[in-house]
């Protein structure tokens, strides 16, 4: 409300303001040009503007003096412009009580609360002459604070005024988009990644500028409210610093003498500390783009300078040699599907559908369960589908997340290939990094299929009347279910509503939302990589998101990410909950509700 205070005052003043300047350069120019009832509704718009505008200067000295809460700072900048707005909003207000005192113009009554102001002062029994000497020093005094304010802002934080709109036009349609790949055939490049401020885009500078420092990034970052060296608002502050210091060297083009942007306010902490949620970008109101400025930072740390975390290493070499995450051996990739008979693409090349499995569908006991429920349900609706078995390799969705786009590209290419071999064109997955990777990722490499999360294909399933649902569920009562959000399923690609659709179309369970749901659902800490790292700080991701489930007294946190089952399921370990909390995929749920 406050913002929306500032924002809409602004916009109401702005045009008595320029109204004020021309007439003060030639006395006989007004605005009622525009028409008599507009002109009467502009004029009482902007004496309503002014006590709203100092509602929310005073709302907002209270929240940074009193409040204070954690991701606001106070500093010279935000202090000095709540001083020059504080300055304009009570001297445009002066101005127009002692305008009404001295001229009396026939529009007086569109301004009660000049009318209101003008009677307190004429208490004070001031002479007429008084009266237009105090207008004509309120009058100046605002267009004087204005222009001071108007040479102050393009070297203050407030230079979002005039870079917001344009970044918020120019921001990305959708987060479900690839990362910008990497031509790594291309012999000439000598840079992959952002070392210096200057590998970073001109679009990214942009957000720099646009950057508000309102925090609320910060205040829905998951790797800050768990005390992670991560501040994504922090990390747009300090690239601008790095950018506006070095600005004479950038200008000059001289390249070799300038400041890594990793150093010691943006560390190496920094960057491996992002989890890729998105919740920052969802939350932020001008549209800056973090985590593609995180990614630019990992490729450089990863394919210039080798540095990333040991486990991080593990993972990269296991999916080199081993073609997943866990180096299990690859040749045992179909083994989940013990006793299913499921059909391998090799053997049922005509499958409408393919089943892509995913590495930890294929290899972690809990998510192969997963996987097996699913392929019942499939068999169950008459689903012609398929499985890749061990042609089938892991996405490379981890190499990219970690900055290996070289990794990446090598697996993706596999995949692509095999995948195009089979004319295969539509795809059934458990897995929203697979998902992602394979829907936003391989399409710049010739990779163009249409791809099904298993919530929302279950779903339309369920919809079309080819799965129905028991009475009950096997295990008789009607239970409680919170859904937790994946973050590369909900924010990244928009499905939101599938998963609870599936589990409202039986009468099997009960629904209630977490705190935070939807596109504020909180990251259960897997995503970018962290999955494969071992979590930093105070406390950890995983038990804040169980702690909210708790919250809720539900029996069933229902999960539809292998990832996020891993993690929610040691947070209930660490909490100690595993008797009245469980996680469980839609697809173990459903598989108990539909006829047998």
């Amino acid at each position: 409300f406050m913002r929306a205070a500032f924002f809409w005052s602004y916009v109401i003043m702005f045009f008595g303001t320029l109204e004020q300047f021309a007439n003060t350069l030639h006395p006989s120019v007004n605005f009622e040009f525009i028409g008599m009832p507009l002109y009467r509704a502009l004029i009482f718009l902007q004496d309503i503007a002014s006590p709203v505008l100092l509602l929310a200067i005073i709302y907002a000295c209270y929240r940074r003096l009193f409040q204070k809460p954690i991701y606001l700072e106070n500093t010279r900048d935000s202090i000095l412009i709540l001083v020059f707005l504080g300055l304009i909003v009570l001297s445009d207000g002066l101005t127009r009580a002692f305008r009404l005192m001295t001229f009396e113009p026939w529009f007086r009554s569109f301004m009660p609360v000049a009318q209101f102001l003008s009677g307190a002062i004429a208490t004070f029994d001031l002479d007429s002459a008084t009266h237009r000497t105090f207008y004509t020093v309120f009058k100046w005094m605002h267009l004087l604070t204005i222009m001071s304010f108007a040479m102050y802002i393009p070297r203050s934080k407030h230079l979002h005024i005039l870079t917001a709109v344009p970044n918020v036009f120019l921001r990305p349609l959708s987060f479900a988009k690839g990362m910008t790949p990497i031509n790594i055939d291309d012999l000439t490049r000598e840079q992959f990644g952002a070392a210096k401020i200057t590998d970073l885009t001109w679009k990214d500078s942009l957000d720099y500028f646009a950057c508000v420092e309102c925090g609320r990034c910060e205040s829905v970052c998951p790797a800050f409210n768990t005390s992670k060296p991560l501040s994504s608002k922090r990390l747009i502050v300090h690239l601008r610093e790095n950018l506006r210091s070095q600005a004479k060297q950038i200008l000059a083009k001289d390249s070799v003498n300038l400041l890594p942007i990793i150093g010691d306010k943006i560390t190496v902490e920094t960057i491996w500390s992002c989890t890729t949620c998105r919740a920052c970008e969802t939350s932020c109101p001008v549209s800056v783009s973090h985590t593609d400025k995180i990614y630019e930072l990992r490729r450089n740390l990863v394919m210039m300078e080798g540095r990333l975390p040991g486990e991080a290493k593990a993972v990269l070499k296991n999916i080199s040699v081993s073609g997943n995450p866990w180096g299990f051996d690859s040749r045992k990739r179909l083994d989940w599907a013990d006793g299913l008979s499921v059909p391998t693409l090799a053997e049922w090349p005509t499958a409408e559908y393919v089943l892509w499995v995913g590495c930890a569908g294929a290899y972690n006991p809990k998510n192969q369960t997963v996987v097996r429920s699913l392929v019942t349900l499939l068999k169950k609706a008459g689903v012609d589908f398929a499985v890749l078995g061990n042609e089938e390799h892991c996405t490379g969705d981890a190499a990219r997340r970690f900055g290996d786009e070289l990794l990446f590209q090598i697996m993706a290419k596999k995949n692509i290939a095999t995948l195009n071999d089979y004319h295969t064109s539509k795809i059934i997955t458990t897995c929203p990094h697979c998902y992602n990777s394979l829907k936003n990722d391989y399409p710049s490499m010739g990779g163009n299929y249409r791809l099904f999360h298993h919530s929302e294909f279950i779903a339309s399933l369920i919809d079309e009347g080819r799965l129905e649902s028991t009475s009950g569920s096997k295990r008789g009562d009607k239970e409680t279910v919170t859904v937790h959000d994946s973050c590369y399923l909900g924010r990244w690609n928009g499905i939101f509503d599938a998963p609870r659709t599936a589990l409202e179309s039986f009468d099997s369970y009960h629904l209630v939302e977490m705190k935070d749901n939807r596109e504020q659902g909180l990251c259960c800490g897997a995503g970018g990589g962290c999955m494969w790292m071992e979590e930093t700080g105070n406390s950890n991701m995983n038990m804040a998101r169980v702690d909210q489930a708790l919250e809720t007294g539900a029996d069933i946190i229902a999960t539809s990410c292998p990832f996020c089952a891993q993690m929610l399921g040691d947070g209930i370990k660490a909490k100690g909950a595993e008797e009245t909390l469980r996680v469980m995929d839609i697809a173990e749920m459903l598989v108990q509700t539909v006829e047998q």
